[in-house]
């Protein structure tokens, strides 16, 4: 019986070895197996994900990719898996944790800026102030978009843990109310389907807004 509701993220351990990062690990089990002699489902299916997402972001990044793309969709199918993976009954939730997602967004935020303003520092400044913005205001819009450009690796990791965490604290509750009521069990059991396909729409969703707005970021430094 759960003391918490919030109780459902927290790490289990065990008396010998400590298996509370292991979904994070196991998602590499999942990638297509390149060593077949015919091309599986799976890896027809992630060929054609990883095509179309170069394509994507090709045209975010314009020209000046010089092989962020490929950073980009490792991160996307990273993330992607890892929400999968736990959706899975009794497998830890890594991606519903800030110290997963901030150490994904911080170091590529920070990577970034420090790129920017070493070598493109003009670039950087003329960011700070949108064309056409009245001389009176300028002071005003550089504090906003120096703020707005701190909170990105905030907003980047609170987004995905938030996220994540709310379809989980539902399924939760509705898997705790089926034990109390046998009545409503099929009911139960239909939202719970219901959620679970809900929950692998937002684990596609959530992967592919983490790295596309990283691309965006990116493309503004590049």
């Amino acid at each position: 019986m759960m003391t918490n509701l919030f109780s459902t993220f927290d790490p289990t351990t065990n008396m010998y070895m400590s298996m509370n990062w292991m979904s994070t690990i196991t998602c590499f089990l999942m990638i297509p197996m390149t060593y077949w002699m015919l091309p599986n489902r799976m890896n027809i299916m992630f060929n054609m994900i990883i095509m179309k997402l170069n394509e994507e972001f090709k045209m975010l990044m314009g020209l000046n990719s010089k092989g962020m793309t490929l950073l980009m969709i490792s991160l996307f199918m990273f993330i992607f898996l890892n929400n999968i993976m736990g959706l899975m009954p009794y497998i830890f939730t890594s991606s519903s944790h800030l110290v997963f997602t901030l150490t994904m967004a911080l170091p590529l935020w920070l990577s970034l800026m420090i790129y920017g303003w070493i070598n493109q520092t003009n670039h950087m400044f003329a960011h700070l102030i949108p064309i056409g913005t009245p001389p009176i205001l300028m002071p005003f819009m550089v504090m906003i978009e120096t703020i707005s450009n701190l909170i990105r690796p905030g907003s980047l990791a609170v987004r995905l843990t938030a996220n994540m965490i709310a379809g989980h604290l539902l399924m939760s509750l509705l898997g705790n109310n089926s034990i109390n009521s046998s009545m409503m069990l099929p009911l139960i059991m239909i939202m719970q389907i219901t959620l679970m396909l809900f929950e692998s729409a937002v684990s596609l969703i959530q992967a592919y807004v983490f790295s596309v707005l990283s691309t965006l970021y990116s493309s503004e430094v590049m």
